[in-house]
Order: structure tokens, then sequence, then C-alpha cells
């Protein structure tokens, strides 16, 4: 009786929300043309610098990670300006801020030269609004697409509650590729917190650029989404705008079209790790990497472990592990399954370090309610855990997050991508990222990681009485905490309740 009565008052409640939003669907039969990324045959100046760089490198690729916020903008803006032929660009959100005004400027300027843009963005969190999307679709060398988009008739909110099943799922790929020469993969979105360009935050986040036939993987994998059946092009949506509309609107869009636009591209191209990577003054590391990643049809899939192709790899390389696996993930949250996973790794004798946020320091309460359960027994399993403290930004008046997605492996081998260790990752999300093995580049890495944890984090532990407790050096001087730190009454008392979101969910 309880379950009949439990279906009934589904249905009804769906029934409802489709009365209220018109029955909205989002137009997945629009037309389309299919298209695949240019040749990396052609005769660019991208092309011809990555040959001789192969002359002196064993290769067959090439790679160099983006720690600053200031060099991941300015190697995407230097090489929008380098582009000859083609800009291919994948994310799972941007927003109209500072940086996505520099950012839709650039490709409007590479387009202005002939340059074929193709743009795919995941329509949920997105926040530029339609109107601005459809003036850069109207140029004709920048075709925009979203990815499983939410209908535009009716409320969105109760649009996405119509349609959940479908709309929950998401593309949370990163991917912004030049000439089929040139890449960027890694945990970075299109917005100011990702390049440290706000200032009452700083968010700590990797990308890895790479050179070489890793470029044309990661083409094949834009390919592939951006032909699917739920990448729907922009005109999709009643676009009205033509080009003379976006002539007349180009004022609002140039990539220097306010004092502080100006400001942050021109410091931003002319970034002295940008300049010496195009020059060769500073190398490539060279490897033999390949990229890893969800399919597309995952998202139209019934969950399954076959789907989850991304974390099937990475599972191979985290049980080859023979002495040390260094992980950062902002969002944690390990579930039964994972607990168990990594207490196997230790027990073989390897050292588990991992880095997450902690409360105060992590932008989705919700998630760190999900990790918080999971924490002692984490602990008690063998890994080491840091959490970030919020306050340990290079500027005081700024909270500290973790974006970083990444890994090391026995200091040889580099995992860095889109992957959070969490639920939503795993089984909801498409995923990508890139397997990087390199000795040196390992070793640098993990150094410079270990270094960074005891300035940046808290070391988590047990006392005596399997209580929690929090130790870090600040300042020089030992500090131990017995609450969340940093973290206000209200705020736990947040987190105590929000654990009632489903895990599955996180």
């Amino acid at each position: 009786m309880h379950e009949v009565s439990r279906c009934g008052a589904g249905v009804l409640i769906t029934a409802l929300l489709c009365m209220a939003s018109g029955c909205a669907v989002a137009p997945f039969d629009y037309p389309r043309e299919p298209s695949l990324a240019m040749s990396p045959n052609h005769d660019t100046l991208l092309r011809r610098q990555v040959e001789l760089w192969k002359t002196d490198n064993p290769g067959p690729s090439g790679f160099f990670p983006l720690v600053s916020g200031h060099d991941a903008l300015g190697a995407r803006l230097r090489l929008m300006e380098l582009a000859e032929k083609s800009i291919d660009v994948q994310y799972f959100l941007m927003k109209g801020d500072t940086a996505g005004q520099v950012f839709a400027g650039s490709l409007l300027q590479a387009a202005d030269r002939g340059i074929r843009v193709r743009f795919l963005l995941d329509d949920i969190f997105t926040t530029v609004e339609d109107e601005e999307l459809e003036l850069l679709n109207a140029h004709p060398n920048i075709e925009l697409r979203l990815y499983n988009p939410v209908a535009r008739r009716g409320i969105g909110a109760i649009n996405i509650l119509a349609d959940f099943k479908r709309a929950n799922r998401r593309m949370h790929n990163k991917s912004f590729t030049i000439d089929n020469q040139v890449t960027i993969v890694g945990g970075r979105n299109i917005a100011d917190e990702y390049f440290d360009l706000r200032e009452e935050s700083e968010f700590l986040d990797l990308d890895v650029i790479g050179i070489g036939p890793v470029a044309v993987e990661v083409s094949g994998v834009f390919d592939r989404f951006w032909n699917h059946k739920r990448a729907v092009p922009m005109q999709a949506f009643a676009s009205i705008f033509t080009p003379q509309d976006l002539a007349r609107a180009r004022g609002g869009l140039d990539a220097t079209s306010s004092g502080r636009a100006e400001t942050v591209y021109g410091s931003a191209v002319n970034a002295r790790l940008v300049q010496d990577l195009l020059s060769g003054e500073q190398s490539f590391f060279s490897a033999d990497g390949r990229v890893v990643t969800d399919e597309p049809d995952k998202l139209t899939s019934e969950v399954s472990l076959q789907q989850m192709r991304l974390l099937q790899q990475l599972v191979e390389i985290i049980e080859a592990a023979s002495d040390e696996i260094i992980v950062f993930t902002p969002y944690f949250v390990p579930g039964e399954a994972g607990v168990e996973f990594w207490k196997s790794i230790t027990a073989k004798g390897v050292r588990v370090v991992l880095i997450t946020n902690s409360l105060a320091s992590n932008n989705h309460t919700a998630v760190h309610a999900g990790y918080a359960k999971y924490r002692k027994r984490i602990i008690e399993a063998g890994v080491e855990l840091y959490e970030v403290r919020a306050n340990a930004a290079d500027d005081n008046a700024k909270s500290l997050t973790l974006h970083t997605k990444g890994m090391i492996i026995d200091r040889e081998t580099i995992f860095i991508g889109s992957l959070n260790l969490d639920p939503r990752s795993f089984a909801i999300n498409t995923e990508m990222g890139m397997i990087i093995p390199n000795e040196v580049l390992g070793a640098a890495m993990a150094e410079g990681a270990l270094q960074r944890f005891e300035e940046l984090a808290y070391r988590v532990e047990l006392d005596d009485k399997r209580r929690l407790r929090w130790r870090a050096t600040i300042d020089g001087r030992e500090v131990t905490e017995r609450s969340e730190p940093l973290a206000s009454r209200f705020h736990r008392f947040k987190a105590f309740l929000l654990r009632i979101v489903p895990e599955n969910q996180l």
C-alpha cells in the first residue's frame, strides 16, 4: 500500500510539474550538421613548433602543468592569438564575468581572422545569458552548441525537476584545442575564480597543456561529444540574431571592452611561463601520455560500472602502484566501497596521501556533509588525510578553496583531469583527463605537493579516544583544533542538516 501511494504521489507531482511548465522539452530533434576536427597536417605555426620540439625529444607528446590561474588564462588567450585553422572548446560552465568576457572576445577576434570555432557548453551551471551566446553564435565562423540543455519555455527550475532523470546527467569535460596541435585539459572552467581574478577568494586548480599526438586524441573526444544527439545547436533556441546584430553589439563582447578586461588580457597573454613555453626556453616534458575519458553515451545509459570508463582506467593504475599515491580532490565522498578500496591499497604497503577541502574551504557544503561521515574510517584505513585551510591563501584577505583534481602514482605517473572522487563524477557526469608517465615531472610535482600540504592544510588525525583533531604549523607555531577549523557554528549546523542529501547525488 505504501509503495502504491508513493508511486501515485510521484505521478501526481510529475503531472503538476508538467502542467506548470507546459511540458516543455529541449529541442533534441533540431537538425545539425556533423563536423570533425581539422586535420593536424595543415602547415601552421603551431605544427612547425611541435615538429621542431619533436626533433630534440623522444616524445611522442609534450606536457606542462599549468598551476597558476594567471598562466592558465594566458595560455588560452595566447594560443587563440596563434590559431590559424581551428579552435575547439568544451566546458562544463562559463560565466559572464571578466574571464568570460575576455575569453569570448578572444574567440570573436580569432573568428574574425577566419578561424573555425566550435564551442560546446554544458547547460545547467553556465550563467551567460542565452542572448549573449546567441550573439556569439551569429558569427559566421563560430558554432555554439549546448550539451543536454533544459527547455527554455516555462520556468527553468520546474523544467529541470519535471525531467530530472535526464537533466541530472551532465557533461563535466573541460578541453581547449588549437589547430589540432596544442590542447589544454584539466579542472578549470571559464570564470574568474579559476584564473585568480576574484578579490575575495582563491582557487587552487590545475590544468595541463599538451602538444603533439595527445592533442589529436582530445580532438577525437571532442568530436564524439560535438556530434552526439545531446549536443543541441544554439539556433534551436529561437535565435533571431544576425551577423549585423553581432557587429552592433561588439562593444560589450570584445576582449578589451573594459579597463579591467584590457588589463587582465594584457597581463595574461604576456605571462612569462606562456612566453617561455612558446619560445622553447621552457621545455615540455616528453611522455607517451594518453587521454582517458567517459563516452557521451554514459549520459543516455543506465548507470553501470561498464559506463564508468575513466574510473576503471584509474583504478587499474592505482592498483598497480607499489610505493605511494598522492591524491588531490576537492570533493571526496568515498562511500562504503571507496573506504574498502583505499584500505586494500594501504594494506599492500602503499602510502596514500589525500588532500581535500575542509568545511570552511569547501564551496559545496552538502558534499562536505557526505564526506564527513567517512572521515574517521578513511583515516583508520591508513590514508594520510589533509584538509585545506581556508585562511591559507597568499593574500590573507582571500578565502582558499581546492579545485585541483589529480593523482601522482609512484612519483612517475600523473593524472590531471576533471574527475572528483565522488558518486556524481563516477556515475552521473561524464569526465575526462590525461595520464602522463614521466618520472621527472612526477617527482617534481610530488615534492612540491607534499611541501605545500604542510603550508596550506591541516593534517586530520584521530586521538587515542577516536576523536578527530586537525593539526597544522601556522606562522611557525604548532596548532591543534578539535572541531571543524575556521567554520562557524551555523556553518557546522548547516553541514549537519545537509546530511539528508542523497549520497548518490553528491
